[in-house]
């Protein structure tokens, strides 16, 4: 074979295949001199993103990196990703100690960029007091698609201001931030997986968000814990995206996450208010929210919307788990009359153990204003000494119930008779009273659930609980599995609950 017939075949085989995968190393040991290989490596990762191409993947060895780093390439269908990772059993550190933001300014920045792969850095120490300034661990913002953030760990990032106009207008800070802020394209086909997110001081802001321009995501499995403002928000309406049509993020699922240790007590932005949520939908729409845990936040899920006449709805929560919240275990509902409404959403098949713990007189359901067509069924609702169970404000229109509520199974330690129900500014004591008076729950049941072990949180059912096949099946998305992936119905019977009988 002579050489033009080697070097045609080549370039066959390249234009048939793409090009190929090409891996580069980074190391502290390094220098950007060097050619980027795997015994002659780079220095910074910045240098590596600025030489990345489609198909790359880029190994940073072990050590601590003093940068801040910007991606500004992508990768594509044809070639694949740019995948920047920790080089398999060693840990990378992207450390912001010695840098103040500029703005609002990442860590980790991607903006306007597509297929590009983030997995097992450790992100941290970015932190700021001044107002005007916002630091982020891992930032995404622009347009682009096929973006995964993967087994990161982001903790310390640290918005310190110390004063406040009014309440949620202090500074802002962020774990990782997702902002569609093209009006014409999406971020979309995202993947925010496994991630560590801890130890921040968001301000006025959100550990983990997805806000404005952003469709089909997904945050599955991740721990989001010890921070000062809220767990996971997915948002809508914030003039992220300058075309209202588009401004919404959608079409996602928030699933498989633990989230906990989340309070806005004592954040300069709030003070004494417990008002953070786990999991917040603030006018988002076509959610599923399932298979979470989430325990000892203020609020553990919380649907609504924070802008007047605009809406969070076709939200699905399922098979969550949530236990001991400061203030409501789930709250929808805008906050205020002058908020936003909450309509066709869906809570079922959750467990709620023991919330208001700081006695606000939420309750363990919380509805608010401004509701209409809503489902909250099949769900385990065990409220705490005060037994203070549902409250019930305002709809949005009188010739539609805010919420239908039933087949649910109700229990506190006091009893069925000394139980209170809030409805509207009248609170009732009993369960039947209640049941009477608004109509709600006539084939629910007021009993002990037997769980295994609430003391030690461990909300299995014992095998003579009154929740096994007592769910409702018709116009109850209860999903095919409940919180640990055990098939949800069994010969046509679904337990009420996140758990399934084995």
């Amino acid at each position: 074979m002579n050489l033009l017939t080697v070097f045609m075949l080549f370039m066959w085989v390249f234009s048939a295949f793409g090009q190929p995968n090409v891996s580069s190393y980074v190391s502290t040991t390094g220098n950007d001199a060097n050619p980027g290989t795997q015994t002659a490596p780079w220095r910074t990762i910045q240098h590596a993103a600025d030489t990345a191409r489609a198909g790359s993947t880029v190994n940073v060895r072990d050590g601590i990196y003093e940068e801040l780093v910007s991606i500004n390439a992508s990768g594509d269908a044809s070639n694949g990703f740019i995948t920047f990772r920790s080089y398999p059993g060693e840990t990378a550190i992207v450390d912001a100690e010695h840098f103040t933001p500029s703005g609002r300014q990442g860590v980790l920045t991607i903006h306007n960029q597509s297929y590009i792969r983030i997995e097992g850095f450790e992100i941290r120490n970015f932190r700021t007091a001044e107002h005007r300034l916002a630091p982020l661990g891992i930032s995404v913002m622009g347009s682009g698609s096929h973006l995964e953030l993967l087994k990161n760990n982001v903790h310390h990032i640290e918005q310190n201001f110390n004063g406040r106009d009014a309440p949620g207008r202090g500074g802002n800070g962020f774990g990782i931030a997702v902002y569609g802020t093209d009006a014409k394209t999406p971020i979309t086909d995202l993947i925010i997986d496994g991630n560590q997110v801890h130890h921040l001081k968001t301000g006025s802001s959100e550990s983990l968000v997805v806000n404005g321009n952003v469709t089909n995501f997904r945050i599955t499995h991740n721990v989001v814990h010890d921070n000062n403002n809220i767990g996971i928000d997915v948002i809508g309406f914030e003039r992220t995206a300058p075309d209202p049509a588009v401004d919404q993020a959608r079409d996602g699922v928030v699933s498989g996450n633990l989230v906990y240790n989340i309070t806005s007590r004592g954040n300069p932005a709030y003070r004494n208010d417990e008002s953070s949520d786990g999991i917040y939908v603030d006018g988002g729409t076509r959610i599923l929210i399932e298979q979470n845990v989430i325990h000892d936040v203020d609020f553990g899920i919380e649907l609504g919307s924070e802008h007047k006449d605009r809406a969070t709805s076709y939200i699905t929560a399922r098979n969550n788990l949530i236990y001991r919240c400061h203030t409501a275990g789930v709250s929808i509902g805008g906050y205020a009359p002058e908020r936003g409404q909450t309509h066709h959403c869906t809570v079922a098949n959750n467990t709620l153990y023991d919330n208001d713990t700081s006695a606000t007189g939420s309750g363990e359901f919380q509805m608010q204003w401004n509701m209409a067509d809503n489902i909250l069924a099949n769900n385990i609702v065990y409220a705490g000494p005060r037994c203070l169970i549902s409250l019930n404000k305002s709809q949005v229109d009188k010739n539609q119930p805010p919420a239908t509520v039933d087949h649910n199974l109700y229990y506190c330690a006091s009893g069925a008779t000394a139980s209170n129900w809030t409805e509207a500014s009248a609170t009732v004591t009993g369960f039947d009273k209640y049941v009477e008076s608004t109509g709600n729950d006539r084939h629910s049941r007021f009993l002990d659930p037997h769980f295994v072990d609430a003391a030690t949180n461990d909300f299995h059912l014992q095998s003579d609980s009154p929740a096994f096949a007592a769910g409702a099946t018709d116009k109850v998305a209860a999903g095919e599995l409940d919180l640990e992936g055990s098939p949800r119905v069994k010969s046509g019977k679904i337990d009420i609950g996140c758990y399934q009988r084995q």
